[in-house]
């Protein structure tokens, strides 16, 4: 968002029950296709535009070519990287990925990633001359992370084992070390710390001045964080050998709510002369860095700061040589409550000025700023969200984004001119998102609805399709003749609060029986799972939902408040109480179920995976007993046990807000109601495995049985091998079983 050896044991002796899921429906959808992704749509991956604004590139399926396409066509127009074609000191069967230098004479080549966290890897990469097509490694001193090349292209930074270095390729691809300090779990230079990766959505926190002839970074400092370790043990798919005879450990910082940070800071370094300084930031120990980028003005550095209450948002522009700073631009909340992430990260650098998104106004919406922090103007306005922002161009002074205007449940791609005039671009009504040539020529529309797969279009400025690459047809056809309707619907609550939702009815319906429920959601801030978008439901299509509804289930999915799109009012109106109106609506809507004629109220319930995890226990003991059963997946049980990024954003510390904080599932264990199955993975990094012994724990002495699965090694995903087929037959078997 993130026991005993006899126990665990117990806990994978499941009950045997008279009735279970049928794996497959005569003429219907089969759980195990669904869980291995049979039914996942066809997409256009890895799209680079390139500079020209008529073509991008992408890898091939294959990943032994980098092709380019016409914009206008979706042909193949040239082939940039052949595999076959390439040579190098080592032959190279495929590569996994490849990064553009600025001119796109130079291509480097990724291979070997491995995986680290949600956005980090390291891999081994090799610079590829397109002129020459030769290759040769980037570095012969181990994998690397966030290669960049320098605006000029003539230098390659990245990041090993915490440090900085540098790669001259004018000079033979020679290397050198700009950080010495890097060290595990103590410091790292240029990459962020877990907390920061996870809720800041960044894996690079270095850049290179526009003049490539600069470099600054980010310093974080852990070595007062405090450590989490997990227990991993040998397990299968994959098998973990090195834990055959004993059981290991993974260990690394991890600061819960109201623990130490990362102390940050900015450095920069002059690449001829070698000297590095630390920017003059007026900042506390406590603040966040959570963006840094160089401007166009190549002695302008743009620092993005926050406080810990993630409050305040300030953008300092710093001299990297002089070192001093200047503030900006700063952006408060009039209530004291968060700043939305997308203030900082949807902002976009062009030259002379930048735009960001901000819900100043309540609803989320674009302005447009010199290098001074002046306001040039306001692009957008009115009562829905800026949902994408896609760019500003400066020849034609027109910014593209896409947005909510027609429907909280739809999004459609909008160009807005310099003189506020708005036009739609987007043809199709359902969720749209689109990727633009450099030059905003034409763009690449991915459309979707409810009951609609994923159609790929390539479109030019004015909107009008040039060519269909690819339409779902067959899947379309597939899932229509298989899958059930999905249905929009609006209800008000007892509180008076309005809110939206979507159901999946077994498809032989008939209005004079009464049907067990099945309510599913998430619930966390800013998220929303009822939209007329293919990605509805846990695996795109309501198609798990509509297998269920193939088992007499009625299948709903409502958004609480808290949820996005409809404004910061709404979405930020659970601030310092997580869990006490997202549980209440859910309680609401299972009574506003219950009244309906066609609905078992004395058969209703609940589930949800991470933060919908959490809700469903919070549900389940708000204290009106409407749920007969519900299944919590990875759950936090007390927000005190989440990190401080995420958690003290929407919570304060536990110090500031102890009552706040005392909205938990464990101190509500006494209230619990109903049949309530709790899975977990042992190796969850971001949900910890903690929050489940502790409210099990809780559970157990107040006397509330309850049935468990652990997953061995698994994530905060729960997958691989047999392992997502098994969670889900879980699943389904647990609400056969108890309500039916």
């Amino acid at each position: 968002m993130k026991l005993k050896t006899f126990l665990l044991s117990a806990f994978f002796m499941l009950l045997d029950v008279n009735v279970s899921a049928q794996t497959s429906t005569p003429g219907g959808l089969d759980l195990k296709d669904i869980t291995s992704g049979a039914y996942y749509p066809e997409y256009v991956y890895g799209v680079t535009p390139m500079a020209d604004g008529e073509t991008y590139t992408q890898l091939s399926s294959d990943h032994k070519r980098i092709i380019r396409r016409s914009f206008k066509t979706g042909k193949e127009v040239g082939v940039v990287f052949n595999v076959d074609e390439a040579r190098g000191a080592q032959k190279l069967q495929y590569i996994d990925g490849y990064i553009m230098s600025p001119d796109e004479s130079t291509i480097l080549l990724r291979t070997q990633t491995k995986s680290i966290y949600r956005h980090s890897y390291t891999a081994v990469h090799y610079i590829y001359s397109v002129e020459n097509k030769t290759y040769e490694p980037l570095s012969k001193g181990g994998p690397q992370q966030v290669p960049l090349f320098s605006p000029d292209g003539n230098l390659i930074a990245f990041v090993r084992d915490n440090n900085i270095f540098l790669v001259k390729l004018l000079f033979g691809n020679s290397e050198s070390q700009v950080t010495k300090d890097g060290k595990f779990n103590e410091v790292l230079n240029g990459i962020p710390d877990w907390v920061n990766e996870e809720e800041f959505s960044t894996s690079r926190s270095f850049d290179f001045s526009a003049d490539s002839k600069m470099l600054a970074w980010v310093r974080y400092d852990e070595s007062k964080v405090p450590v989490y370790s997990m227990t991993m043990y040998q397990g299968m798919a994959p098998t973990l050998n090195q834990n055959a005879d004993y059981p290991g450990a993974y260990a690394y910082k991890y600061p819960v709510a109201g623990a130490q940070n990362s102390k940050v800071k900015v450095l920069t370094y002059d690449i001829q002369s070698r000297r590095t300084n630390e920017v003059q930031l007026p900042i506390s120990e406590e603040d966040y860095i959570p963006r840094i980028k160089f401007t166009s003005d190549p002695e302008k550095l743009a620092i993005v700061t926050l406080n810990r209450h993630q409050s305040v948002m300030n953008i300092y522009m710093a001299n990297p040589r002089s070192t001093v700073c200047k503030l900006v631009l700063n952006e408060t909340n009039s209530e004291g409550k968060y700043i939305k992430e997308d203030a900082y990260s949807a902002l976009k650098f062009f030259e002379g000025g930048f735009a960001m998104v901000s819900d100043r106004t309540n609803f989320r919406h674009i302005y447009l700023y010199n290098l001074n922090g002046q306001l040039m103007r306001q692009v957008t306005s009115g009562n829905y969200d800026v949902t994408d922002f896609y760019g500003y161009n400066t020849v034609t002074g027109k910014c593209y984004y896409a947005s909510c205007q027609e429907s909280p449940l739809r999004r459609a791609v909008y160009v807005t001119d310099k003189k506020g005039k708005t036009t739609k671009l987007s043809t199709q009504v359902g969720t749209n998102a689109a990727t633009f040539s450099t030059n905003f020529k034409y763009f690449m529309n991915v459309y979707s609805s409810a009951g609609v797969p994923p159609v790929t279009t390539l479109c030019d400025e004015k909107g009008k399709v040039l060519t269909t690459l690819i339409d779902n047809a067959s899947l379309r056809q597939k899932v229509n003749a298989i899958s059930n309707k999905i249905e929009f619907f609006t209800f008000t609550t007892g509180d008076g609060v309005s809110l939206n939702g979507w159901m999946v009815k077994p498809r032989n319906f008939d209005a004079s029986k009464r049907y067990p429920v099945i309510m599913y959601q998430y619930s966390g801030p800013g998220s929303q799972e009822v939209k007329d978008a293919w990605g509805i439901g846990m695996y795109g299509g309501a198609l798990y939902e509509s297998y269920m509804a193939q088992q007499g289930f009625i299948f709903v999915c409502v958004d609480g408040r808290g949820t996005g799109a409809r404004g910061s009012e709404f979405e930020k109106c659970t601030y310092l109480q997580l869990g006490y109106l997202e549980s209440r609506d859910q309680v609401e809507t299972a009574i506003y179920l219950g009244s309906l004629p066609y609905v078992d109220a004395q058969n209703i319930a609940i589930w949800g995976w991470s933060f919908g995890g959490f809700n469903t226990l919070m549900a389940m003991s708000e204290g009106r007993p409407v749920f007969k059963a519900g299944v919590a997946v990875a759950a936090p049980s007390s927000w005190r046990y989440y990190d401080t990024v995420y958690t003290e954003r929407y919570m304060r510390t536990p110090a500031e807000n102890p009552d706040g904080y005392n909205i938990n599932a464990i101190v509500r264990a006494p209230q619990l109601h109903g049949n309530l199955l709790l899975i977990h993975g042992t190796a969850d990094d971001n949900v910890h495995f903690r929050n489940f012994t502790e409210v099990s724990e809780a559970y157990v002495q107040h006397d509330k049985q309850f049935d468990m699965q652990v997953y061995t090694n698994r994530n905060h995903f729960i997958n691989g091998g047999n392992t997502r087929y098994h969670l889900f037959t879980r699943i389904s078997n647990f609400f056969i079983e108890h309500l039916k």
